[in-house]
């Protein structure tokens, strides 16, 4: 049962917690699923299932907004450590290729100090002695090579000697040190050190879920408590959701323009996908297909009595620029679902006396000085 008392090693993969989770409703802990996709699993507790033959599981969860939860907690909560942290590596940094010299600097004098003896020792000798005279010249020709291969390893050490940090690179410490956030998220962090730093201040997590809710219990170093409460994903709830201004404004275009020119819109207007990917006409249909929004029908305006820009202009007998003046003037009224989509006309309101009149008097013509004349001889 020892595997159920300790966190066990290290790993590689997704679930920052795996080896910290212990299921609250058996004790067990919980075990890691990985899907294949990177930094994505799933915490069950099926030991039950697994060891003992039972066909029912405690309980399983992604392992997103836990792993955020959590991590979120313990950075709150060293988070006055990292300026010190900063000022320590800053310190390991400058003190390690010290150091490193140092040592090879000592064991050099070391060395040198044996050949010199054992010189001292081969001139001692009588020189009539061949063999002690032949045993202390070996000694002393392995030392002179030992001196020679320290000296060398000294001037590569001296070469590869980490050069000062620059005041540029210790603001960029600092800084990362002061937001351990952004520190967390950094490329350079892998997922190991990130369950390194975890398993360094958690003893456990117990989980016990509820309808709707992990209730997680944090055992810290030390002995103190922490309770948090994640809200779990309902049934087929994922985190790639359209936001609800996004959804707003396709159910309103698909009462005016098909799949494809909602998507040019949504497109000029820089708005991407939950995935952050550009809108198709097949990426729009599959929306409204799970929104229940319906497609738009040829002749729908029409049987509403609304008209747009282009249709608007042809029954008025003007450019589509006029229009667009009658609209900014405030003669035409006309709706716009958002800045970039189609304007919305009433059909009736296109016999408007004040809309007739502006365009036989010429008042949609721009009032702007600058706009110039063309007179034709």
């Amino acid at each position: 049962m020892k595997g159920e008392m300790v966190p066990g090693s290290v790993r590689n993969g997704g679930g920052l917690l795996i080896g910290l989770l212990r299921c609250g409703h058996c004790g067990r802990k919980l075990r890691v699923l990985h899907n294949g996709l990177r930094g994505i699993a799933r915490y069950v507790c099926n030991d039950a299932n697994v060891n003992h033959g039972r066909r029912t599981k405690c309980i399983g969860f992604g392992n997103m907004r836990i792993d955020a939860a959590v991590s979120a907690e313990v950075l709150s909560v060293i988070a006055p450590l990292g300026l010190d942290a900063a000022l320590q590596a800053i310190a390991d940094r400058e003190r390690a290729g010290t150091e490193r010299l140092r040592q090879i600097e000592l064991t050099l004098e070391q060395a040198r100090y044996e050949a010199a003896r054992a010189h001292r020792q081969y001139n001692a000798v009588d020189p009539e002695n061949r063999l002690v005279a032949g045993d202390l010249e070996r000694r002393w020709n392995e030392r002179l090579a030992e001196v020679a291969r320290l000296e060398a390893d000294l001037a590569v050490a001296r070469d590869k000697q980490p050069s000062a940090l620059t005041d540029t690179e210790r603001a960029e410490i600092l800084a990362l040190g002061a937001d351990l956030e952004q520190l967390w998220r950094h490329p350079g962090a892998s997922a190991v050190i990130r369950k390194r730093i975890l398993r360094a201040v958690l003893e456990e997590i117990i989980v016990t879920l509820e309808p709707g809710y992990l209730h997680l219990k944090l055992h810290w170093k030390g002995g103190d408590h922490t309770l948090l409460h994640v809200v779990k994903n309902r049934t087929g709830q994922h985190r790639w959701k359209t936001d609800a201004a996004t959804e707003q404004l396709i159910c309103q275009l698909a009462r005016m323009l098909s799949d494809g020119n909602i998507a040019s819109v949504l497109n000029r207007l820089g708005v991407r996908t939950a995935k952050g990917n550009t809108w198709t006409q097949q990426r729009v249909r599959t929306f409204r297909n799970d929104h229940g929004v319906a497609a738009y029908r040829e002749g729908e305006r029409a049987e509403r009595g609304e008209v747009i820009l282009h249709e608007a202009a042809s029954r008025l007998q003007v450019s589509k620029m006029t229009v667009v003046r009658l609209i900014k003037d405030g003669v035409l009224p006309a709706k716009q679902a958002c800045l970039g989509a189609p304007y919305v006309i009433r059909e009736m309101d296109l016999d408007l006396p004040a809309v007739q009149s502006a365009i036989k008097s010429g008042r949609a013509v721009s009032p702007d000085p600058r706009q110039g004349l063309l007179e034709y001889q």
